[in-house]
Protein backbone atom coordinates (compact mmCIF):
# COMPACT_ATOMS: atom_id res chain seq x y z
CA UNK A 1 0.00 0.00 0.00
CA UNK A 2 1.25 3.48 -0.77
CA UNK A 3 2.86 5.30 2.18
CA UNK A 4 1.10 8.53 1.12
CA UNK A 5 -2.11 9.11 3.09
CA UNK A 6 -4.66 11.89 3.31
CA UNK A 7 -5.15 14.07 6.40
CA UNK A 8 -7.84 13.24 8.95
CA UNK A 9 -9.73 16.39 7.96
CA UNK A 10 -9.77 15.32 4.31
CA UNK A 11 -10.95 11.85 5.27
CA UNK A 12 -13.79 13.29 7.35
CA UNK A 13 -14.80 15.60 4.50
CA UNK A 14 -14.85 12.72 2.02
CA UNK A 15 -16.78 10.48 4.42
CA UNK A 16 -19.40 13.20 4.96
CA UNK A 17 -19.83 13.67 1.22
CA UNK A 18 -20.08 9.90 0.83
CA UNK A 19 -22.88 9.58 3.40
CA UNK A 20 -24.85 12.38 1.73
CA UNK A 21 -24.31 10.77 -1.68
CA UNK A 22 -25.50 7.36 -0.47
CA UNK A 23 -28.62 8.89 1.08
CA UNK A 24 -29.27 10.67 -2.22
CA UNK A 25 -28.89 7.33 -4.01
CA UNK A 26 -31.34 5.64 -1.68
CA UNK A 27 -33.94 8.35 -2.37
CA UNK A 28 -33.39 8.07 -6.13
CA UNK A 29 -33.51 4.26 -6.01
CA UNK A 30 -37.03 4.39 -4.57
CA UNK A 31 -38.21 5.77 -7.94
CA UNK A 32 -35.76 3.77 -10.04
CA UNK A 33 -38.03 0.80 -10.93
CA UNK A 34 -40.70 3.16 -12.33
CA UNK A 35 -38.34 4.88 -14.77
CA UNK A 36 -37.64 3.96 -18.39
CA UNK A 37 -34.58 1.86 -19.14
CA UNK A 38 -32.57 4.73 -20.71
CA UNK A 39 -33.28 6.97 -17.72
CA UNK A 40 -32.28 4.18 -15.33
CA UNK A 41 -28.97 3.75 -17.11
CA UNK A 42 -28.21 7.48 -17.06
CA UNK A 43 -29.12 7.72 -13.38
CA UNK A 44 -26.93 4.76 -12.40
CA UNK A 45 -24.04 6.06 -14.48
CA UNK A 46 -24.24 9.58 -13.04
CA UNK A 47 -24.43 8.30 -9.47
CA UNK A 48 -21.45 5.98 -10.00
CA UNK A 49 -19.34 8.75 -11.55
CA UNK A 50 -20.00 10.92 -8.50
CA UNK A 51 -19.19 8.07 -6.12
CA UNK A 52 -15.79 7.52 -7.73
CA UNK A 53 -15.10 11.25 -7.63
CA UNK A 54 -15.93 11.45 -3.92
CA UNK A 55 -13.59 8.54 -3.19
CA UNK A 56 -10.85 9.99 -5.45
CA UNK A 57 -10.97 6.97 -7.76
CA UNK A 58 -9.54 8.01 -11.14
CA UNK A 59 -10.83 5.83 -13.96
CA UNK A 60 -9.42 5.15 -17.40
CA UNK A 61 -10.59 2.59 -19.93
CA UNK A 62 -9.71 1.25 -23.34
CA UNK A 63 -10.72 -1.39 -25.86
CA UNK A 64 -13.88 -2.83 -27.38
CA UNK A 65 -16.67 -1.25 -25.32
CA UNK A 66 -20.29 -2.20 -26.13
CA UNK A 67 -21.79 0.73 -28.03
CA UNK A 68 -25.42 -0.18 -28.59
CA UNK A 69 -28.30 -1.68 -26.65
CA UNK A 70 -29.78 -3.23 -29.80
CA UNK A 71 -28.15 -6.55 -28.91
CA UNK A 72 -27.90 -8.21 -25.51
CA UNK A 73 -24.40 -8.12 -24.01
CA UNK A 74 -22.75 -9.76 -21.02
CA UNK A 75 -19.70 -8.23 -19.35
CA UNK A 76 -17.31 -10.78 -17.86
CA UNK A 77 -14.70 -9.35 -15.48
CA UNK A 78 -12.13 -10.34 -12.90
CA UNK A 79 -13.06 -9.33 -9.38
CA UNK A 80 -10.87 -7.25 -7.05
CA UNK A 81 -13.13 -4.87 -5.15
CA UNK A 82 -16.69 -3.73 -4.56
CA UNK A 83 -15.52 -0.70 -6.54
CA UNK A 84 -15.53 -2.93 -9.64
CA UNK A 85 -19.31 -2.55 -9.87
CA UNK A 86 -19.34 1.25 -9.91
CA UNK A 87 -16.31 1.46 -12.19
CA UNK A 88 -18.06 -0.72 -14.75
CA UNK A 89 -21.36 1.16 -14.42
CA UNK A 90 -19.51 4.41 -15.12
CA UNK A 91 -18.49 3.06 -18.54
CA UNK A 92 -21.23 0.50 -19.27
CA UNK A 93 -24.39 0.81 -17.14
CA UNK A 94 -25.27 -2.79 -16.36
CA UNK A 95 -27.12 -5.03 -13.97
CA UNK A 96 -24.93 -7.19 -11.77
CA UNK A 97 -25.08 -10.68 -10.38
CA UNK A 98 -24.08 -10.59 -6.72
CA UNK A 99 -24.02 -12.87 -3.69
CA UNK A 100 -27.16 -12.61 -1.60
CA UNK A 101 -25.15 -11.52 1.45
CA UNK A 102 -24.77 -8.07 -0.11
CA UNK A 103 -28.42 -7.44 0.73
CA UNK A 104 -27.34 -7.15 4.40
CA UNK A 105 -24.66 -4.50 3.76
CA UNK A 106 -25.39 -1.17 5.47
CA UNK A 107 -27.08 1.20 2.97
CA UNK A 108 -25.30 -0.34 -0.05
CA UNK A 109 -27.39 -3.51 0.34
CA UNK A 110 -30.68 -1.64 0.12
CA UNK A 111 -29.38 0.47 -2.73
CA UNK A 112 -28.29 -2.64 -4.67
CA UNK A 113 -31.67 -4.29 -4.19
CA UNK A 114 -33.57 -1.22 -5.37
CA UNK A 115 -31.63 -0.87 -8.64
CA UNK A 116 -32.21 -4.39 -9.90
CA UNK A 117 -29.17 -6.36 -8.78
CA UNK A 118 -29.63 -10.08 -9.44
CA UNK A 119 -28.86 -11.97 -6.22
CA UNK A 120 -27.76 -15.58 -6.05
CA UNK A 121 -27.83 -17.88 -3.03
CA UNK A 122 -24.25 -19.19 -2.97
CA UNK A 123 -25.04 -22.12 -0.69
CA UNK A 124 -27.83 -23.45 -2.92
CA UNK A 125 -26.59 -25.19 -6.04
CA UNK A 126 -30.17 -25.39 -7.32
CA UNK A 127 -30.30 -21.59 -7.43
CA UNK A 128 -28.12 -21.60 -10.54
CA UNK A 129 -31.06 -22.46 -12.82
CA UNK A 130 -33.16 -19.61 -11.40
CA UNK A 131 -30.43 -16.99 -11.67
CA UNK A 132 -29.58 -18.05 -15.22
CA UNK A 133 -33.22 -17.57 -16.17
CA UNK A 134 -33.22 -14.13 -14.52
CA UNK A 135 -30.06 -13.18 -16.43
CA UNK A 136 -31.54 -14.44 -19.70
CA UNK A 137 -34.69 -12.38 -19.11
CA UNK A 138 -32.62 -9.26 -18.42
CA UNK A 139 -30.51 -9.77 -21.54
CA UNK A 140 -33.61 -10.36 -23.66
CA UNK A 141 -35.15 -7.00 -22.71
CA UNK A 142 -31.93 -5.16 -23.58
CA UNK A 143 -30.18 -4.89 -20.24
CA UNK A 144 -26.45 -5.44 -20.11
CA UNK A 145 -25.53 -7.89 -17.36
CA UNK A 146 -22.13 -8.14 -15.67
CA UNK A 147 -20.78 -11.23 -13.91
CA UNK A 148 -17.60 -12.08 -12.01
CA UNK A 149 -16.88 -15.73 -12.86
CA UNK A 150 -14.10 -16.04 -10.27
CA UNK A 151 -16.91 -16.02 -7.72
CA UNK A 152 -14.89 -14.13 -5.13
CA UNK A 153 -12.50 -11.21 -4.93
CA UNK A 154 -8.74 -11.52 -5.31
CA UNK A 155 -5.78 -9.25 -4.63
CA UNK A 156 -5.29 -8.29 -8.27
CA UNK A 157 -1.97 -10.12 -8.65
CA UNK A 158 -3.41 -13.55 -9.46
CA UNK A 159 -6.31 -14.53 -11.70
CA UNK A 160 -8.54 -17.22 -10.23
CA UNK A 161 -10.38 -20.01 -12.05
CA UNK A 162 -13.42 -18.81 -14.02
CA UNK A 163 -16.51 -20.88 -13.20
CA UNK A 164 -18.82 -21.38 -16.16
CA UNK A 165 -22.26 -21.81 -14.59
CA UNK A 166 -23.54 -18.24 -15.01
CA UNK A 167 -22.41 -18.08 -18.63
CA UNK A 168 -25.17 -20.52 -19.61
CA UNK A 169 -27.55 -17.57 -19.90
CA UNK A 170 -25.37 -16.01 -22.61
CA UNK A 171 -25.49 -19.31 -24.52
CA UNK A 172 -29.29 -19.43 -24.18
CA UNK A 173 -29.84 -16.00 -25.78
CA UNK A 174 -26.68 -15.97 -27.94
CA UNK A 175 -25.38 -12.83 -26.25
CA UNK A 176 -21.80 -11.76 -26.99
CA UNK A 177 -19.43 -11.68 -24.03
CA UNK A 178 -17.19 -8.67 -23.40
CA UNK A 179 -14.15 -9.60 -21.27
CA UNK A 180 -13.09 -6.74 -18.98
CA UNK A 181 -9.77 -6.75 -17.12
CA UNK A 182 -9.81 -4.62 -13.95
CA UNK A 183 -6.70 -3.34 -12.22
CA UNK A 184 -6.08 -0.77 -9.45
CA UNK A 185 -2.99 1.35 -8.83
CA UNK A 186 -2.03 3.43 -5.81
CA UNK A 187 -0.44 6.89 -5.77
CA UNK A 188 3.04 5.41 -6.21
CA UNK A 189 1.99 3.53 -9.37
CA UNK A 190 2.04 0.10 -7.70
CA UNK A 191 -0.86 -2.37 -7.60
CA UNK A 192 -3.22 -0.93 -4.98
CA UNK A 193 -3.73 -2.96 -1.82
CA UNK A 194 -6.22 -0.44 -0.43
CA UNK A 195 -8.75 -1.20 -3.18
CA UNK A 196 -8.66 -4.95 -2.55
CA UNK A 197 -11.77 -6.32 -0.85
CA UNK A 198 -10.39 -9.46 0.77
CA UNK A 199 -10.50 -10.26 4.49
CA UNK A 200 -11.95 -6.87 5.41
CA UNK A 201 -15.42 -5.50 6.20
CA UNK A 202 -17.11 -2.94 3.98
CA UNK A 203 -16.48 -0.20 6.54
CA UNK A 204 -12.86 -1.30 6.89
CA UNK A 205 -12.49 -1.20 3.12
CA UNK A 206 -13.95 2.30 3.01
CA UNK A 207 -11.46 3.46 5.65
CA UNK A 208 -8.59 2.09 3.60
CA UNK A 209 -9.82 3.84 0.46
CA UNK A 210 -10.48 7.15 2.20
CA UNK A 211 -6.89 7.18 3.51
CA UNK A 212 -5.45 7.17 0.00
CA UNK A 213 -4.69 10.42 -1.90
CA UNK A 214 -6.20 8.70 -4.90
CA UNK A 215 -6.55 5.29 -6.52
CA UNK A 216 -6.40 4.70 -10.27
CA UNK A 217 -8.64 2.03 -11.78
CA UNK A 218 -8.05 0.72 -15.28
CA UNK A 219 -10.67 -1.15 -17.32
CA UNK A 220 -9.34 -3.02 -20.37
CA UNK A 221 -12.06 -4.28 -22.72
CA UNK A 222 -10.95 -7.16 -24.95
CA UNK A 223 -12.62 -8.07 -28.25
CA UNK A 224 -16.09 -9.57 -27.73
CA UNK A 225 -16.45 -13.35 -27.66
CA UNK A 226 -19.33 -14.77 -29.68
CA UNK A 227 -21.44 -17.32 -27.79
CA UNK A 228 -22.92 -18.77 -30.96
CA UNK A 229 -22.14 -22.47 -31.29
CA UNK A 230 -20.16 -22.57 -28.02
CA UNK A 231 -20.88 -24.07 -24.63
CA UNK A 232 -20.43 -22.30 -21.33
CA UNK A 233 -17.08 -23.91 -20.52
CA UNK A 234 -15.62 -22.78 -23.84
CA UNK A 235 -16.83 -19.27 -23.07
CA UNK A 236 -15.30 -19.40 -19.59
CA UNK A 237 -11.93 -20.43 -20.96
CA UNK A 238 -12.03 -17.82 -23.77
CA UNK A 239 -12.90 -14.91 -21.47
CA UNK A 240 -10.45 -16.11 -18.82
CA UNK A 241 -7.64 -16.18 -21.37
CA UNK A 242 -8.52 -12.71 -22.70
CA UNK A 243 -8.45 -11.18 -19.22
CA UNK A 244 -5.26 -13.01 -18.24
CA UNK A 245 -3.56 -11.68 -21.37
CA UNK A 246 -4.77 -8.13 -20.73
CA UNK A 247 -3.37 -8.23 -17.18
CA UNK A 248 -0.22 -10.17 -18.15
CA UNK A 249 -1.12 -12.85 -15.61
CA UNK A 250 -0.89 -16.64 -15.88
CA UNK A 251 -4.02 -18.52 -16.88
CA UNK A 252 -5.19 -20.40 -13.76
CA UNK A 253 -4.99 -24.18 -13.56
CA UNK A 254 -8.29 -26.02 -13.87
CA UNK A 255 -8.91 -28.85 -11.47
CA UNK A 256 -11.99 -30.67 -10.28
CA UNK A 257 -15.63 -30.48 -11.43
CA UNK A 258 -17.37 -27.28 -12.41
CA UNK A 259 -18.80 -25.30 -9.48
CA UNK A 260 -21.18 -22.41 -8.95
CA UNK A 261 -19.84 -19.05 -10.02
CA UNK A 262 -20.56 -17.85 -6.48
CA UNK A 263 -19.38 -20.74 -4.25
CA UNK A 264 -20.00 -20.93 -0.50
CA UNK A 265 -18.31 -18.25 1.56
CA UNK A 266 -14.73 -18.82 2.61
Amino acid sequence: MSNATTSNLTQIFRATRLIIHIISGLVQSAFYPRLSQPVQKRMAQKWSVSLLNILSIRLRFSGAIPVTNAQPAMLVANHVSWLDVYSLITVCPSRFVAKSEIRTWPLFGWLSSNVGTLFIERTKRRDTARINQDISNALTIGDWVAVFPEGTTGDGTVLQHFHASLLQSAVAVEAPLYPVAIRYYDASGEISKAAVYVGVSLLGSLRQILQQPWIDVELIFSDPVSSSGKNRRELARSTEKAIANALSLPIPAHKGPEKLSYPPAE
